[in-house]
Parts: structure tokens; C-alpha cells; sequence
């Protein structure tokens, strides 16, 4: 398997000389890593390191593109610490996607900033929802249409642990792997989940096709077991960034860190021929949205 890992020796969030050769990189699905590219935590933050300050209701605290916070335990000066820690992520976050990646600046749009403080070894979960399965991202109730999901994270761990990936093959040959067995794609049954209330829009075949792999990979346990991929332990005090729905993934272990979701349309990306969505086209052979 070719290597999926880039590292890039940075360590400012401002990227002074982005190279042609890592957008090319992230493009194709592979990880950019930034391994002395830390978020610093001031010092009445590292309070919040400890999973006591998450609501037992919620899998992780988020941040709202309107600055609103959700999931923290604790009065309103708790909240507002919190929202400011967040914030300050989302706004280093972002400036290292608008120099790294200068054509997306206009474009991305922004989704919630998540705080993960949980340990990912003790969390249960079904068979689908299990990040610790290798897996591209797809979500049930929210067609994208193509639209691409780029995530910068951060490792905030105050132990130096690791917070530990499996990154698997090219997101082609994974389509190549379990688009065979799929099923077949029905719009009048997306009608009648968008009528339900399941979806929130009508269920394209492009996102059905992106769920039945996601299920796919996720329920193949041979595949999870031998399938081509490497470990990868993203140390304490780094950062990287993928395309969660191009580079095929499981989260093994870890806590604490810091997550940025920003979408981009497939067409605005620098090659679109190498979306998700043009490689699923041209492997089907007609059009999926």
C-alpha cells in the first residue's frame, strides 16, 4: 500500500510556503501531519482537562458556527471559558486551511468545533457508530451531495499519550473493493425516508452509495483485521488534517482533543477529478447527484 501519511515540519499555524505536493496529498486522501504544530492551552484551561466536565447527555462539546456551547457541565463562567477555548481553536484551525489551502478560503464553510475529552478505548457503542472500525465518513440523516468534509484535529493530551489511528487504502481501492456488493440504489425509497423525517433532504444515490460503504467496511471484519492499512500515533501536542470522507479510518485510542469540520463543494477543489464524488461517477459510469 502506498504511504497515506505525509509529515510536514511546520509548526506554526500560519504555513509561510505551502507546497503544491501536499494539497495534491489531501486531495487524494491522504493525512497531513503536523507533528510540532501544537494548540497551546492557557493555563486556567487545563481545568478542563478531565472528562467530568462533559454532559453525561452528550458524546462530545461543540461549539456552534454562532458561538454557541454545547455539552459542558458547570456555571456560566465554566461555559464561557469553555466557548473562548473552542472559539480560539476554530480560529487557528482555520488559519492554517486558508494557508495551507488559499483557494478553499472563500469557499469552506464552517460546521461546529468539537472538544473530545472522553477516552476513546471506553466507549461503547453499535457496530455503526463504532469509530474504532475502519471507515470513511457518511452520515444517515444528512445528504452532502458530494460536498466534501475536511477535519483539522488536534492532540490536546496532557500525558503525552498518543492518540492512536489506523489509515487504510486509497479511497478507490475501497470503492473498487465493495462497490460489487452494495445495494442497488431506490429513490422512491429515499422519498419515503425524507418524508419520514429520517433524512433531512432526499437521499441522492451518491450518498447512498457513501453509506453502503461506510456499512461495508465497518461490518467487514476480516476487512477490518487484514484489510491494507498502518497504525498511526499521532503524538500529544500535534496536529493533522484529512478529508474523513476520502481517507479511510478508525480511531483506536486516546483522549482529549480538539476537532474542526469544514465543508468544501467537490467542484472547488483544486483537482476535482480526485472528490469522492468523481471517482464513484467514473466507476459507476453515470451521474450520482
Amino acid at each position: 500500500m502506498e504511504q497515506q501519511i505525509l509529515e510536514i515540519d511546520c509548526a506554526d499555524w500560519h504555513v509561510a510556503t505551502p507546497d503544491n505536493a501536499w494539497i495534491a496529498a489531501l486531495e487524494a486522501g491522504k493525512v497531513l501531519y503536523f507533528p510540532r504544530l501544537a494548540f497551546d492551552l492557557m493555563q486556567d484551561e487545563r481545568r478542563f482537562l478531565s472528562p467530568t466536565i462533559l454532559d453525561p447527555k452528550s458524546r462530545n462539546i461543540s461549539l456552534n458556527a454562532d458561538g454557541v456551547i454545547k455539552g459542558v457541565l458547570g456555571d456560566a463562567a465554566d461555559q464561557a471559558a469553555m466557548a473562548a477555548m473552542v472559539g480560539r481553536f476554530r480560529v487557528q484551525a482555520r488559519q492554517l486551511i486558508e494557508s495551507l489551502l488559499p483557494a478553499y478560503s472563500a469557499i469552506v464553510r464552517l460546521a461546529p468545533t468539537s472538544y473530545r475529552p472522553m477516552q476513546v478505548e471506553t466507549r461503547a457503542q453499535s457496530w455503526r457508530a463504532d469509530d474504532k472500525r475502519m471507515h470513511v465518513d457518511a452520515f444517515p440523516s444528512r445528504p452532502n451531495y458530494g460536498e466534501r468534509i475536511l477535519r483539522v484535529f488536534a492532540n490536546l493530551n496532557p500525558d503525552g499519550v498518543p492518540r492512536v489511528w489506523r489509515v487504510g487504502e486509497p479511497f478507490e481501492d475501497v470503492a473498487k473493493r465493495f462497490l460489487p456488493q452494495v445495494k442497488a440504489y431506490s429513490r422512491w425509497q429515499a422519498r419515503v425516508l425524507k418524508a419520514a423525517h429520517v433524512t433531512k433532504s432526499l437521499r441522492s444515490e451518491y450518498d447512498h452509495l457513501m453509506l453502503q460503504l461506510h456499512d461495508s467496511m465497518k461490518s467487514d471484519m476480516e476487512y477490518q483485521r487484514s484489510g491494507p492499512q498502518v497504525t498511526m500515533p499521532f503524538a500529544a501536542s500535534s496536529v493533522w488534517v484529512c478529508f474523513s470522507d476520502q481517507t479511510p479510518h478508525a480511531v483506536m485510542s486516546g483522549q482529549y482533543m480538539m476537532e474542526q469540520t469544514l465543508h468544501l463543494p467537490a467542484a472547488n477543489q483544486y483537482d476535482s477529478n480526485a472528490s469522492p464524488l468523481a471517482i464513484l461517477t467514473r466507476l459507476t459510469g453515470h451521474s450520482l447527484i
